[in-house]
């Protein structure tokens, strides 16, 4: 008797079956949300902050599972809409399979979860097909499901949400070790859209001075300059979309020697920024911190520079 003997057998069933994967990143919210103005009109800006935290999207192929099958897809209507698009304008055809979903990204907190199963069915549909990618192809199927984040994209960037257009690129030498706790709520990205251009208008100009200082940080590549855009950007957002934890996050920044403080504009995620990881005894002290507040916070990096 071999080693080969001893081998379990394989069923000829699975060996049929192939898997393909999309994956995409998800955010922490925005280093800056705020008007963009092209002409009169204010469009709403974000500066995404990406998060290692990832949507999976997986389509295992069988020959035993109709074309099309929509049981995986259960609750994911955007993400269906996706399909429907890309085979339309591919001019292909559903492919006899499952679909299956894993996300580490919480559902209306503002990490972006539903741009990110939209981001991560797509590129597994490319592979799926063998279909060299196109990311202006993406941004087209997202300009007809909804208003998204930047996660198709590898790099920081101001970006027009409604628009689907990049307006500057920021590159990605910048990174942060992020602290942070997702309050109590959900916020409806799209019911409250007039109630934030209402208030862009009120503050243009403390949002202009805010993404001005803002740019030329990323562009001197100067996290901590970066950190400070957002705990400003973060502080107008107060009067809109306010968070609990604010006022006392801010009132002991100095304490963690925090570089500032980021928000989910539209969502319930707030935190420190560190252009330093912190160490194992401020992570503690962090974690009791957010504890009193009846919060429970996480740790993640942020962006793609080295932290």
């Amino acid at each position: 008797m071999t080693i080969l003997d001893a081998l379990p057998e394989i069923d000829s069933a699975e060996i049929s079956e192939r898997s393909y994967c999309g994956v995409s990143h998800g955010t922490l919210g925005e280093l800056y949300q705020g008007p963009f103005w092209q002409g009169s009109e204010p469009h709403i800006s974000i500066v995404s902050l990406p998060v290692d935290k990832f949507s999976w999207c997986h389509f295992t192929e069988s020959p035993d599972a109709p074309p099309g099958d929509p049981t995986g897809l259960a609750g994911r209507p955007k993400s269906a809409k996706a399909i429907d698009l890309f085979l339309e304008y591919y001019g292909e055809k559903p492919r006899p399979g499952r679909w299956e979903y894993f996300s580490e990204l919480e559902v209306g907190k503002g990490m972006a979860s539903s741009t990110a199963d939209i981001i991560a069915t797509i590129r597994c549909l490319f592979n799926l097909y063998g279909i060299t990618y196109d990311q202006q192809m993406v941004m087209r199927i997202l300009d007809r499901i909804e208003r998204a984040d930047s996660v198709f994209l590898d790099e920081f960037a101001l970006y027009l949400s409604g628009r689907h257009q990049v307006v500057q690129n920021f590159g990605r030498d910048v990174g942060f070790y992020a602290c942070y706790v997702v309050e109590d709520g959900h916020v409806d990205t799209e019911a409250i859209g007039a109630q934030l251009i209402d208030h862009y208008r009120e503050f243009e100009t403390e949002y202009a001075a805010c993404l001005e200082e803002l740019t030329h940080a990323f562009t001197a590549g100067d996290a901590r300059g970066v950190a400070r855009s957002s705990s400003r950007s973060a502080s107008l957002s107060q009067r809109v979309v306010p968070k609990s934890s604010h006022d006392e996050m801010l009132a002991n920044q100095e304490r963690f020697a925090a570089d500032g403080i980021f928000v989910a504009h539209t969502g319930t995620v707030i935190g420190y920024l560190f252009t330093e990881r912190p160490d194992r005894s401020t992570m503690d002290e962090l974690s009791s911190f957010f504890k009193r507040l009846g919060q429970q916070c996480y740790f993640a990096k942020g962006g793609w520079g080295h932290v």
